[in-house]
């Protein structure tokens, strides 16, 4: 579980859990886990050179992304993201 904190653009303030759960993707905010259902199933950048996926609610990595994306991310912490089981893959 990553712990992310951090600021929308109006400055209010926010500190989620990202849990990897297709039913609750982030724990703490519930303006942040709406910003995550808004975007799922758009590409996002993982990374400022990529790759590029689709937001999943069970995507860690995909959820970290929108977060950084679209808030000011502040301090992020706990485990590495893990990705989606993508069946064939």
């Amino acid at each position: 579980m990553i712990t992310v904190s951090g600021a929308f653009h109006d400055g209010s303030t926010y500190t989620v859990q990202i849990t990897g759960r297709a039913d609750r993707p982030v724990i703490g905010s519930y303006r942040a886990a709406a910003l995550v259902q808004l975007h799922q199933g758009e590409t996002i950048s993982l990374s400022p050179t990529g790759p590029r996926r689709a937001v999943a609610s069970d995507d860690e990595e995909s959820v970290l992304a929108v977060l950084r994306e679209y808030t000011d991310v502040i301090e992020e912490s706990g485990g590495v993201p893990r990705r989606a089981s993508v069946p064939g893959s």
